[in-house]
């Protein structure tokens, strides 16, 4: 229900305070093909990815997109003094190349219309 409402797919498992998991449309499509419908009823912590993989705000885009290809997941929390401060998806990542090559580009025509 939350990765519904939040938009999003992926939802951090917290307990007081804490992070113990992920829980992504991936551990989902992942247990219901292994379990079958029933799995729907079974808790988060049954369903969720427990090895969690984290990043700090200080990490590079090319250091986050290496993560995720090298894990094969598209969710990172990120982490800054044992504290969750935000979740970052391979979405954005591509957003932010995006707008990183349309910067360049606006660059190079500002530059070959000066020269």
């Amino acid at each position: 229900k939350l990765l519904g409402e939040r938009k999003s797919g992926a939802v951090l498992v917290m307990e007081q305070g804490r992070m113990e998991g992920i829980l992504s449309e991936r551990d989902i499509v992942r247990v219901l093909s292994e379990r079958g419908a029933g799995a729907l009823d079974e808790p988060v912590s049954a369903v969720m990815t427990r090895k969690v993989v984290s990043c700090r705000q200080s990490d590079t885009v090319s250091a986050l997109m290496e993560m995720m290809t090298t894990g094969k997941f598209r969710h990172l929390p990120v982490v800054e003094d044992g504290k969750v401060v935000g979740l970052i998806s391979i979405g954005d990542i591509v957003k932010s190349r995006v707008q990183e090559y349309e910067r360049e580009q606006e660059a190079l025509r500002d530059y070959i219309k000066t020269a």
